[in-house]
């Protein structure tokens, strides 16, 4: 298993406000699904932020995101692991298949791969 990327999340209405902010240090609008939106840098397209309103599907909203390139071997590993699993592995309209998981430090980690 590979992580191909790592997103922070920060929950926030203020979304063109974040845009904005963002924006003046290069970061462009990158996808937008209302509830979430991600900014990247088009130098480097991994490099990326969200602000996210409260998750569409999932009870909280996560603090972070790891892409990976194997969820269901991920999924496996962190239930294996005893690791506390807050929101079941699924697969979304948008493309993705995750799951959350509680860190040792009490964040909530969204763990997904693109479909």
């Amino acid at each position: 298993m590979a992580v191909r990327r790592v997103m922070p999340i920060i929950q926030s209405a203020a979304t063109k406000e974040s845009r904005e902010f963002y924006g003046l240090l290069g970061l462009e609008e990158v996808m937008n699904l209302g509830w979430i939106m991600t900014l990247a840098s088009p130098a480097n397209p991994v490099a990326q932020v969200s602000v996210m309103t409260g998750d569409k599907t999932a009870p909280l909203t996560p603090d972070m995101s790891i892409e990976v390139d194997d969820v269901d071997a991920a999924y496996a590993v962190m239930r294996d692991s005893g690791a506390e699993i807050v929101h079941p592995l699924q697969d979304e309209e948008w493309g993705v298949r995750r799951f959350f998981v509680r860190d040792p430090n009490g964040r909530v980690v969204n763990v997904l791969g693109h479909r």
